[in-house]
């Protein structure tokens, strides 16, 4: 009931979660690849055509990865493909080792930044 609402982020296997994130939703978040969603090369030409096809604008749909890896040419290439967001997976850790971490990302994530 709220206007403006906040976002609608639907997650699951790529196909299913895709149409849902379409007909319901403000964005997507696709299942690891391994659970048949495949990579974002593979997705976003999909979920763009499938959005196309729904009368949907294809701009319209956030997507967000989750477990991105600590590299800038995997970042910036999901980002030139139109991936909106990309989460970062910690370990469960002592500051020792969540601090280096955290200070790498800290120096990539400006370099990713449109």
């Amino acid at each position: 009931m709220q206007k403006p609402h906040p976002p609608i982020i639907l997650g699951g296997a790529f196909r299913f979660a895709a149409r849902r994130a379409i007909r319901y939703g403000d964005g997507l978040i696709p299942q690891a690849s391994s659970a048949g969603s495949g990579s974002p090369e593979e997705f976003m030409p999909r979920l763009r055509q499938m959005a196309e096809d729904a009368g949907r604008d294809p701009q319209s749909l956030s997507v967000t990865l989750g477990g991105a890896p600590e590299d800038l040419d995997v970042l910036k290439r999901n980002r030139d493909l139109g991936v909106a967001r990309m989460t970062v997976r910690l370990p469960p850790a002592d500051e020792e080792e969540i601090l280096p971490i955290l200070d790498r990302w800290a120096k990539l994530i400006p370099q990713v930044k449109i």
